[in-house]
């Protein structure tokens, strides 16, 4: 199964983490300076959960939003 919810399709999106080293110019010093970047990924935070569907009782991966705001029915 992907990782993505089943009900708002929301999956894995990608970013970036900027390692910086210096003082900032605000506290004296002479400014932040990048010193490496590397790529990293935002998990979305899915649970399995057995829903009723089209009464059937299915197991799916659903996102926490979505079992909040109860666009599901648990089984």
């Amino acid at each position: 199964m992907p990782r993505t919810c089943y009900i708002c399709k929301k999956g894995i999106h990608t970013g970036s983490i900027i390692t910086r080293h210096g003082l900032p110019k605000a506290k004296g010093g002479i400014g932040l300076h990048t010193t490496g970047i590397s790529r990293r990924t935002f998990m979305p935070n899915l649970q399995k959960v057995k829903i009723i569907e089209a009464g059937t009782v299915l197991t799916r991966k659903v996102c926490t939003r979505c079992i909040k705001s109860g666009k599901i029915v648990k089984a």
